[in-house]
C-alpha cells in the first residue's frame, strides 16, 4: 500500500509558522495594550483622588499657593492624561490590526487543512479501487485455477 504525502505539506507548515507568529504579535499587542490601558485607569484615579483631596483641603482651608501648587499639578496630570490615551488609541488600532491579520492566517492554514482532507478522501478512494481490483483479479485467477483443475 502506498502512503500518503500531502502535495502542499511545506506550504502548510508555512502557513502554520506564520500563523504561530501573528498569534504572538497579537498576543504582545493585547499585552501592550493592557498595559497602556493600566496606567491610564491609574492616572485618571490619580487626578480623581487628587481633585477629591483638593475638594476637602478647600473645605478645611488652604493658601493660595497651595491651590496654584494642586491646579498646575492637575494640569500636568490632564496633559500626561491625553498622551496616554492618545497611545491607547494607537495601541488599540495596533491590536485589531494584529486581531485581524490572525484572522486571516488561521482562516489560510483552514483551508489548506481542508485541502488535505479532501484530497486524503480521494486517495483513499483511489486506494479503495485499487485494492479492489487487485481482490478482483486474485479471485478471477483463484477462479480459472480451480476451472483448470
Amino acid at each position: 500500500m502506498v502512503s500518503y504525502i500531502y502535495r502542499f505539506e511545506k506550504v502548510l507548515t508555512i502557513r502554520e509558522q506564520e500563523k504561530n507568529e501573528t498569534e504572538i504579535a497579537y498576543k504582545e499587542s493585547v499585552r501592550s495594550f493592557e498595559e497602556i490601558a493600566t496606567k491610564l485607569f491609574e492616572l485618571l484615579k490619580k487626578k480623581e483622588d487628587l481633585i477629591e483631596f483638593q475638594q476637602e483641603r478647600l473645605a478645611v482651608g488652604s493658601s493660595i499657593e497651595e491651590v496654584h501648587h494642586y491646579a498646575r499639578f492637575i494640569d500636568s496630570l490632564e496633559k500626561t492624561i491625553a498622551d496616554v490615551q492618545k497611545k491607547v488609541v494607537q495601541a488599540r488600532a495596533k491590536m485589531n490590526w494584529h486581531e485581524e491579520k490572525l484572522l486571516e492566517k488561521n482562516l489560510e492554514v483552514r483551508k489548506f487543512e481542508k485541502m488535505r482532507e479532501k484530497d486524503f478522501k480521494v486517495f483513499q478512494q483511489e486506494q479503495d479501487r485499487i485494492e479492489s481490483i487487485f481482490l478482483d483479479e486474485i479471485s478471477s485467477l483463484t477462479y480459472n485455477k480451480r476451472e483448470i483443475r
